[in-house]
């Protein structure tokens, strides 16, 4: 099993090189000139020059890039010229930030959408049907933005009921021991409840905005993927053979239907980690995604790249994992191919 985790991470590589070049030039190729944002805008030619030469940027393309592989090589993201602070540091601080959202959000998602996708299967055409597609259809119809929007003046504009949107944690409160940096979970670690309220609380907005966005695509598989397993002649063999409801539908159809379901988990990881950036700059929240926003908008190079080389890795952690998952799901499949 290692060796061939081994095998996927290095079979991985070549992508993430691909990476590495495609940010170089991207970012290269955008509007804005870093050392004129730097040196302000009553900056003569040649104090723009200096600071151009100062940050390596009138140096020919192909020696930028062999310089920042080298800085790669040896772990080093380079310094963001906003925050003067190390871009691998800053990246993993923040980085928890986002994945509590998106990882708390993925969970909230599946918790509604694959009952209801499977309830949805086993009654076509009923209520729940109906709701089921009512649900797929609002999900891909409403912006993130729009919805970060919408439920922030719903819930806490008009009735109240959530606190404001002002990033992680309620400012009468510190931070908890750092152990994992997610605050859910070092909270509870350090048996401080009421910072665990106020966390989940401040969560729930973001959380629910990112739910809604992939509640579709989890809802639609399932019930597709079940709808094809239940018409099956294995699950038909089953209920002849007068085994339970239950049984058919959880050990038999469910465990069948789950491979679908678990390649449009990885896809839709995917797909919030990309728009954590717009729910993070909606709510105030201090992800790696508003970091980079941050970035971009002022032509700081190296956190872009930082963040793009470290949504990749993660890309490739992810799609391991549901490699994995499909052993667990169905024992049958084989890593390997």
């Amino acid at each position: 099993m290692l060796r061939l985790i081994a095998k996927r991470i290095l079979a991985a590589l070549p992508n993430l090189l691909g990476v590495v070049v495609i940010t170089f030039v991207l970012t290269r190729a955008l509007p804005g000139d870093p050392a004129a944002y730097f040196a302000g805008g009553a900056a003569t030619p040649e104090a723009v020059d200096e600071v151009r030469r100062a940050l390596g940027l009138d140096r020919p393309l192909p020696e930028q890039f062999l310089r920042y592989v080298a800085d790669l090589a040896r772990g080093d993201f380079g310094v963001s010229l906003t925050t003067g602070q190390p871009v691998a540091r800053e990246i993993l601080t923040r980085l928890p930030a986002s994945l509590e959202l998106v990882l708390a959000a993925l969970l909230l998602a599946c918790s509604i959408a694959i009952p209801l996708g499977v309830l949805a299967a086993t009654r076509p055409g009923s209520w729940v049907d109906h709701l089921c597609r009512a649900v797929v259809t609002l999900g891909v119809s409403l912006p993130v933005f729009f919805t970060g929007l919408l439920l922030a003046y719903v819930f806490y504009f008009l009735l109240g009921w959530a606190p404001s949107p002002i990033g992680r944690l309620d400012p009468v409160f510190s931070p908890p021991p750092t152990v994992t940096g997610f605050y859910l979970v070092d909270s509870l670690l350090a048996r401080d409840f009421g910072l665990f309220r106020s966390s989940l609380a401040q969560m729930v907005l973001p959380m629910a905005t990112m739910a809604l966005f992939v509640l579709a695509p989890i809802a639609r598989m399932t019930r597709a993927s079940m709808l094809a397993v239940l018409s099956s002649d294995f699950v038909r063999s089953a209920r002849a053979a007068g085994l339970a409801p239950h049984t058919v539908l959880v050990t038999y159809a469910l465990r069948n239907a789950l491979l679908p379901v678990l390649t449009t988990l990885g896809m839709v990881f995917g797909f919030m980690l990309g728009s954590s950036v717009i729910v993070e700059k909606v709510f105030a929240w201090p992800g790696v995604g508003a970091y980079a926003l941050d970035a971009l908008q002022a032509s700081d190079y190296a956190p872009v790249q930082g963040f793009v080389l470290a949504m990749g890795v993660l890309f490739v952690l992810l799609n391991l994992l549901v490699d994995l998952a499909y052993t667990l799901a169905d024992p049958r499949v084989s890593i390997e191919g």
